[in-house]
């Protein structure tokens, strides 16, 4: 760690390109693999991630937002990019000027794209039972009648998202598996081509390969993570978000750490300073689950978290932990991003997007940027 970065993630490419061969030898060369880079790549770097995906197997990218998609087109991402996430009183101008393919999750959007007149490539968000964003049912029809009808508009397929991939055997997965299958032969039934149709996220990618479709859409496993309780495959988390310990120094019996004395020393030790609070995106609500890894060994977050800083217990220090040693919040030497996740009853996505404030981003491995 530089001395200038006192919080960082360490995001390693090699790990990414990894994640990313794997998934793709997964679904085999029929299916197309759809890298999902939204909020600048899980927290990993949108532009630096996509890179990587790109010269490993991915061939579209996704992203949530116009300005996302608009990003990662102006940093010399050629392939196509969808983005799903818009407003009818947007001005779609530029996205579309630069060959952004949009996804319509509503009628409106859909009368917005008619209306606009600008030659455009769509794909058709269809609620399938997320009963998120996604065209309903009842409107399938008319929706799939009008964009067929405009012919600026090229649209390219439908997809929708699942509610429970994570849970290979819920029934909900078949049920909107099947709608997606409604979907696609009543749009095809009323003149629509639909070559490139898509359903899967990470879950159902790496369980359900009978919802693969043409195209996958994949975002936490390529950075590595697990997205299903108790599996495995073989994918190797990119992210560690660490510290420098600032100073180490001694506490005694009867001695409290921190605002509000939450935390009393029971014996004498040693308590070491790590710069890395609610402002960096580590949240209060953190007390007391955190496993800081310094030098390969675990040492509990005791006391509140501050918005600039948290205290660690060492014991009595036996290992000589000091200043300048590495403190790793999370990844590789300390908690994985599962592992805090089952800590703090939230899910590693959520983890790997935490990293913020003043936390810089260092890059390891990979191609050259």
């Amino acid at each position: 760690m530089s001395p200038m970065d006192l919080l960082s993630t360490r995001i390693d490419l090699d790990a990414i390109a990894h994640n990313t061969r794997t998934i793709k030898t997964l679904i085999g060369e029929q299916v197309r693999l759809m890298a999902v880079v939204k909020a600048d790549g899980y927290g990993h770097g949108a532009l630096e991630a996509a890179k990587v995906m790109g010269a490993n197997g991915a061939e579209a990218f996704g992203v949530a937002t116009l300005a996302e998609a608009v990003a990662l087109r102006e940093g010399g991402i050629d392939t196509p990019i969808l983005a799903w996430i818009w407003s009818p009183d947007e001005d779609i101008t530029e996205a579309l000027a630069l060959s952004i393919e949009l996804g319509v999750p509503s009628l409106r959007h859909a009368r917005a794209l008619v209306e606009a007149a600008i030659p455009a490539r769509v794909a058709i968000k269809v609620d399938t039972g997320l009963h998120r964003s996604g065209v309903d049912e009842a409107d399938w029809e008319e929706v799939f009648t009008l964009l067929r009808e405009a012919e600026h508009l090229d649209v390219t397929g439908v997809f929708s998202h699942l509610a429970c991939g994570d849970e290979p055997f819920n029934p909900a997965n078949d049920a909107q598996g099947a709608a997606l299958v409604r979907a696609i032969e009543l749009g095809r039934s009323l003149g629509l081509d639909l070559p490139i149709n898509h359903l899967c996220n990470s879950p159902g990618t790496l369980t359900r390969p009978d919802f693969h479709h043409e195209q996958v859409r994949v975002g936490v496993a390529l950075y590595g993570l697990e997205p299903i309780d108790g599996l495995s495959h073989d994918l190797q988390p990119a992210m560690t978000w660490s510290a420098e310990v600032i100073t180490v120094k001694p506490i005694r019996p009867g001695e409290s750490v921190s605002y509000g004395h939450t935390w009393t020393a029971e014996d004498a030790g040693w308590l070491a300073l790590v710069p890395a609070g609610y402002a960096d995106g580590l949240p209060r609500a953190w007390q007391g689950t955190l496993q800081v890894g310094i030098g390969g060994k675990l040492y509990p977050q005791v006391g509140r978290v501050c918005m600039d800083q948290i205290v660690v217990h060492l014991g009595p220090n036996e290992f000589g932990v000091q200043a300048g040693d590495e403190a790793v919040i999370f990844g590789e030497g300390g908690m994985s991003a599962t592992e805090l996740a089952a800590a703090t009853d939230t899910i590693n996505y959520e983890i790997v997007c935490r990293p913020t404030g003043r936390t810089t981003r260092v890059y390891e491995g990979g191609i050259e940027l």
